[in-house]
């Protein structure tokens, strides 16, 4: 029996959508970095991808940029719902392939919260949703099975993406769905590299923060640990200066990374399809 073929996405609009999230993302990530770089070199704090996406609300032509924002961070996140449902980079249904497509699931959820915050920006109030780094999915998990039980759960949730942003990186899988023209291929080892890696040790600092309060059986108010408090630890620990400033670059090239996706990854919403089953 042939695998179904239960719908069909169209691409006329998903591809210009995913392309518009890739860019935001690159955006955030951007000023994310030059802040790091910034607290590095001159001193100051660090920001998380709130404190970003209220940077460039404040700034000239803040109403410009945070519109194109929600369209982008909308759009990016509908695009990681249609690559965890309808599978068009055929990841499959073994245990690897479903862990890939749950983790494109949650940075779907984890970007329209996002989505939503730039929202509440726009109009003029926080609503108090979480950051990009999943908080409101780590409050709810708090409250159904209390606040030690999701910080280890989560903590494992972040090592195995830290892990994954690892093996993406050192085996060079972002080639598999990227073609960059000829001039530019030589660049894209490097920056896709070390932007992975350092998103990726990003994600081991929060996944250690949550160990920290899994041990520690932090309480419900306790903050949920996020990118901020990462860049932040990292700050904190000895010539914590230098390590926030290799941070901040290898944060800038998970922007350029992004652009880079933004401009030529390989968008196969036309091979999207809802697989119910296979066998023969």
């Amino acid at each position: 029996m042939k695998i179904a073929r239960a719908a069909q996405v169209d691409p006329t609009w998903i591809k210009p959508v995913a392309r518009l999230g890739y860019a935001a993302r690159g955006v955030v990530y951007l000023v994310i970095a030059l802040f790091a770089l910034s607290a590095a070199i001159r001193g100051g704090e660090t920001e998380d991808t709130r404190g970003a996406l209220e940077f460039m609300s404040s700034s000239a032509f803040g109403d410009v940029v945070v519109l194109v924002l929600i369209a982008g961070l909308a759009g990016y996140a509908i695009w990681r719902f249609i690559q965890a449902i309808f599978d068009p980079d055929h990841h499959g249904f073994d245990p690897k392939g479903l862990g890939v497509r749950a983790g494109l699931l949650a940075s779907g959820f984890s970007y329209s919260v996002l989505t939503i915050f730039t929202f509440s920006l726009w109009r003029g109030a926080d609503d108090g949703a979480g950051e990009g780094n999943g908080g409101a999915f780590a409050e709810f998990l708090s409250g159904l099975v209390g606040a030690r039980p999701a910080a280890w759960l989560l903590a494992g949730v972040f090592l195995v993406v830290a892990g994954a942003h690892f093996v993406k990186a050192i085996r060079k899988r972002y080639r598999d769905h990227i073609k960059v023209p000829p001039r530019f291929d030589e660049w894209l080892d490097p920056v896709a590299i070390t932007g992975l890696c350092a998103r990726g040790l990003v994600f081991a600092v929060i996944a250690i923060l949550f160990i920290t309060r899994g041990v520690r059986g932090s309480g419900d108010g306790a903050d949920t640990p996020g990118l901020g408090d990462a860049l932040d630890f990292i700050i904190g620990l000895p010539m914590g200066w230098v390590l926030l400033a290799m941070m901040g670059a290898g944060l800038l090239a998970f922007s350029l990374y992004s652009v880079t996706q933004a401009l030529w990854r390989r968008v196969n919403v036309e091979d999207a399809s809802l697989r119910l089953g296979a066998g023969r």
